[in-house]
């Protein structure tokens, strides 16, 4: 594709989006360990062997592996996936175990675990309210000004001057939030509220699928209903605003997330719609050749996606950790070490299937296994 950027710009913003995120990351789980009085042993952007490092005053040794696709932080006496104590952690001295990992209540490991995916909707928070601030948000009401005909929404009987009031039982303000509400929906029965002549009236609409593909030549399985609107404009939004505006979106992307989620769980959405760090990497040099405000937005939606799916309860995740901690909170005991064993285990071997099947579905989309297919034939 023309438009395409070349392997080195897409390279360098994969590292440009991931690694702030990464790092920031696991700077929340380091900072508020160090605020509990935890001894960080390792700080790495990356993981395998070590690049490039350096060992501060407090004993931490910060340091960059080879493969950038994450990161971690290693608390002192946190030896295992699972962080239980060892035997060589009880015949610490008291000093120094106080200031390991397994020594700290309930509260404080809690905090830690949770602090990163936190950090991450922070970091989300800031840029969006400051893109808001800075560019404004779209907005029109949620009017309908034209129909196409034999859409979807002629259809289900939709007249133009309609206004919609909800979609899917969610309230929406404005057009954008009508298009966001069924664009994730292709297929599907959705429920709409419409006021008419000062009523209001349910009505069930059922979203065309429509594959749309964008100047990069990536393909999107969208829902399209054939409305349309009057215009467009871009609302300022002031410093006040700014929380509440970047609250409301964060809070639409992880609506959208779950909603999505469960498409797929349901076998209403394909799995093949999910790509992995090759896809990331390829939709991050795309974004940084849109300007600042896509790739900025971009870099958002990424940390919104790296909080939310670390607070999965999966073992081997900061949610799976968390699912433990409300375990031992209500029966007043950690699970046996058999137990965590089993399921930190059956928790890498998930966390490394999805990985895999999503790199599958990158090299399919890019069709490169053809091209492999091919030189093997």
């Amino acid at each position: 594709m023309p438009d395409a950027p070349g392997l080195p710009l897409t390279l360098l913003a994969f590292v440009l989006v991931l690694g702030p995120l990464v790092f920031l990351h696991e700077y929340g789980h380091y900072w508020v360990g160090r605020w509990c009085g935890v001894k960080a042993d390792a700080f790495s952007i990356g993981f395998g062997r070590e690049i490039i490092g350096w060992t501060d005053k407090n004993g931490t040794r910060w340091k960059i592996g080879w493969l950038q696709l994450g990161g971690y932080v290693q608390f002192a006496g946190d030896m295992s996936p699972a962080s239980q104590p060892d035997a060589a952690w009880r015949q610490l001295p008291p000093e120094e175990q106080a200031q390991t990992f397994p020594a700290q209540p309930l509260w404080k490991r809690a905090a830690i675990v949770a602090a990163g995916p936190v950090t991450n909707f922070i970091v989300a928070l800031l840029l969006i309210g400051g893109l808001g601030m800075a560019y404004g948000q779209p907005y029109s009401p949620p009017v309908v000004e034209t129909i196409q005909p034999g859409s979807a929404a002629a259809e289900a009987g939709i007249m133009p001057g309609d206004r919609v009031v909800s979609v899917a039982g969610k309230p929406v303000d404005s057009f954008e939030d009508i298009q966001m509400g069924i664009f994730y929906r292709p297929g599907e029965r959705v429920p709409l509220a419409i006021e008419r002549g000062g009523r209001q009236q349910a009505i069930v609409i059922v979203p065309r699928v429509s594959i749309e593909r964008d100047r990069f030549g990536n393909e999107y399985r969208i829902g399209i209903i054939g409305v349309g609107r009057a215009g467009a404009e871009l609302a300022p939004v002031s410093l006040v605003q700014a929380p509440g505006y970047a609250i409301g979106r964060t809070g639409d992307i992880l609506s959208l997330t779950m909603s999505t989620i469960g498409q797929v769980v349901s076998g209403r959405r394909s799995v093949k719609d999910f790509g992995g760090p090759l896809r990331i990497a390829k939709i991050s040099g795309e974004q940084v050749t849109l300007g600042l405000f896509s790739f900025l937005s971009f870099v958002a939606l990424m940390s919104i996606n790296l909080g939310f799916i670390n607070l999965l309860p999966i073992p081997m995740l900061d949610g799976g950790h968390l699912m433990f901690y409300a375990i031992e909170a209500t029966l007043r005991r950690p699970p046996s070490r058999r137990v965590l064993d089993w399921a930190f285990g059956g928790g890498f071997a998930f966390v490394a299937l999805i990985m895999v099947l999503f790199t599958f579905n990158d090299l399919h989309s890019f069709g490169w296994l053809n091209a492999l297919a091919g030189l093997a034939g």
